[in-house]
């Protein structure tokens, strides 16, 4: 159990006591500020403790923003300061040093807490400090204060405050204005029995599962009831996020699942239409790997864009200005947003033309409308570094360097390829990704391929052998996925054979998924995959070189078995470091609360 310790006697009628134990804290009472740092001192080192103001006057909600959120080190309100275990220390050291400049005593003085959090502030602690918005969290100096601000508790609800803010601030139309208004309420239910985010996340991937299963019968029926569920897991997707949000249950598993199981839901339902279809006597199979690539892709200048930005400085441009001047315009915000087609609008026409169209054109329209919408924002991300000045940092071109997923043939090419620094990388990675894909569809399984792959191999050495900071460089990750996916799905269709789409489906979603757990440790700050796993699956470079090799050595039906071995050995091999890296106690507690992909 956490510990809160009250610095001095509550004030006669304040609820503080009670609301600091609903929230799971042993509450204990400090006589002075040496009493504080003494309670301190005996509480559990493995556990949360909180110093409160006695006369604190607000919403429980407030307390809980301040006090519970398993994110962060240290946190504070106005009038309460916490430390998780690994902040400890730098509390215990602020405080002590309070007490030795004012002689540990004079409680009510000033606040205590409030103190500590500039004493840490000083320090250069970074202390968490929620957006209360209306939620009141105070310490009055006088009676009237205080009544004052018990009249402002009582005039703002703190349940629908708290329902409000468990709903993302930035979402799809779709999903603001048709999943949240009632997802948030399913959220409370859920809370309310003692349900986790995790127990919600996997229903809805069980509840996915389920409906690539019946899309995968093939019959109408089947087809109807798989959009029907593919709508329900996706409310239950939007109901775990809510539920995390609204209870402050985040956890690195549930980081974990969350980052990696919307993707997995999409493409097993892309596999369960795909099935469905062959059922019907309709080969659909290039066209589920055409749509699981071009997303992926979309994802992957998404993440290459945004890494290579979020830390720049001096990141100006007149496009990103117009951009801030649309969103000042209500409806070009949700123009913009829809036409992106974001997981909220994509999984509901999916789930429309499943049930009323057949699999073929569910992904003739899943085709076009994704490949509007990374036109529109790669045009749009394009512009954007044509036309800014930014100096971006080393971290960025390590995050970049991270995401190209080279392995160690380019790595090995890259330290004997001599020049500075060259602003023609992007160009380098275009032609190499160019030259193999259309090698593919030109020869298909012919030697003429594994010579141009071997020219990818060299051009990619050359896009990554210096660091990563040029204007376009984000582009670099993209055009490699790009590459290495779309040769794998163009050799596969040339072999022409029963499997080998299935096969090479299965192989490019095994890589896919190194790839997300690869931006995921990213943005959690906690480094790319081990150097281990990228030499042990090749790098993009070398599995590229080795498909190609494959389909011109072997058969048709050899080379389906070698791509079914090759993505069997890839998805062990990720999977296992990966829930190795998720479930240790060194994960990133990382919740996407960005863009709705």
């Amino acid at each position: 159990m956490s510990t809160a310790i009250l610095t001095g006697q509550p004030v006669p009628g304040s609820s503080i006591e009670g609301d600091l134990r609903s929230l799971g804290f042993d509450v204990r009472v400090a006589v002075d500020a040496a009493d504080a740092e003494r309670l301190v001192a005996e509480a559990p080192c493995e556990q949360r403790v909180a110093l409160v103001d006695a006369r604190f006057v607000g919403h429980v909600h407030a307390l809980r923003l301040g006090l519970t959120d398993p994110r962060f080190p240290l946190a504070a309100v106005p009038g309460a300061v916490t430390a998780q275990p690994e902040g400890r220390v730098t509390l215990t050291r602020a405080l002590a040093r309070d007490n030795s400049a004012g002689g540990g005593t004079a409680l009510a003085v000033d606040s205590l807490p409030d103190r500590i959090v500039t004493a840490l502030a000083d320090d250069g602690a970074e202390v968490y400090r929620p957006e209360l918005g209306s939620l009141v969290a105070a310490v009055p100096a006088d009676p009237q204060a205080r009544n004052e601000a018990r009249q402002a508790v009582a005039d703002v609800d703190d349940e629908a405050v708290r329902l409000k803010s468990a709903v993302k601030s930035r979402d799809g139309f779709f999903t603001t204005h048709f999943i949240s208004p009632y997802s948030r309420y399913l959220a409370r239910w859920c809370a309310r029995r003692g349900l986790t985010p995790n127990q919600v996340t996997t229903a809805s991937l069980i509840t996915a599962l389920i409906a690539a299963a019946c899309a995968a019968t093939g019959t109408r029926g089947g087809f109807i009831a798989a959009g029907v569920l593919l709508i329900a897991s996706f409310v239950l997707d939007c109901t775990d996020g809510q539920l995390a949000r609204y209870s402050l249950q985040y956890s690195t598993l549930g980081a974990w699942l969350d980052a990696t199981f919307d993707r997995a839901k999409e493409y097993a339902y892309y596999a369960g239409l795909a099935l469905g279809a062959a059922r019907g006597g309709d080969d659909v199979w290039a066209l589920a790997l055409g749509a699981m690539i071009l997303q992926t892709c979309r994802h992957v200048v998404d993440f290459s864009f945004n890494e290579a930005n979020h830390d720049a400085t001096a990141n100006t441009s007149p496009t990103a200005a117009l951009s801030d001047k649309l969103d000042s315009v209500g409806w070009t915000v949700w123009v913009r947003r829809m036409i992106v087609l974001p997981i909220g609008e994509r999984w509901a026409m999916i789930a429309v033309l499943t049930a009323a169209t057949t699999p073929r054109i569910t992904f003739y329209a899943l085709l076009i409308g994704c490949a509007f919408a990374a036109t529109y924002t790669t045009a749009g991300r394009v512009l954007r570094s044509l036309t800014r000045k930014a100096q971006r940092t080393d971290r960025a071109a390590q995050a970049l360097a991270d995401l190209a997923d080279s392995g160690p043939l380019a790595g090995l090419l890259a330290r004997y390829l001599p020049g500075p620094p060259r602003r023609t990388a992007p160009l380098s990675a275009a032609a190499g990704a160019v030259a193999v894909t259309l090698a593919a569809w030109a020869w298909g399984p012919d030697w003429m391929v594994v010579l141009l792959a071997g020219l990818y191999v060299l051009l990619s050495a050359e896009a990554v052998s210096h660091p990563l900071k040029g204007a376009l460089d984000w582009l670099i990750p993209p055009l490699f996925r790009a590459a290495e996916y779309g040769t794998v799905l163009i050799l596969a269709a040339k072999a022409d054979v029963n499997g080998a789409l299935p096969a090479a489906f299965g192989l490019v979603a095994a890589v896919a998924y190194h790839h997300y757990d690869t931006v995921y440790r990213i943005r959690g700050n906690a480094g790319a995959p081990p150097a281990w796993l990228v030499r042990a699956i090749g790098g993009h470079e070398g599995r590229t070189l080795l498909v190609t090799v494959l389909a011109a050595l072997l058969t048709a039906s050899q080379f389906t078995v070698a791509l079914t071995v090759l993505a069997v050995a890839v998805a062990l091999l990720v999977l296992v470091e990966s829930i190795r890296f998720w479930v240790s106690a060194g994960a990133p507690a990382v919740h996407d609360e960005g863009e709705p992909a």
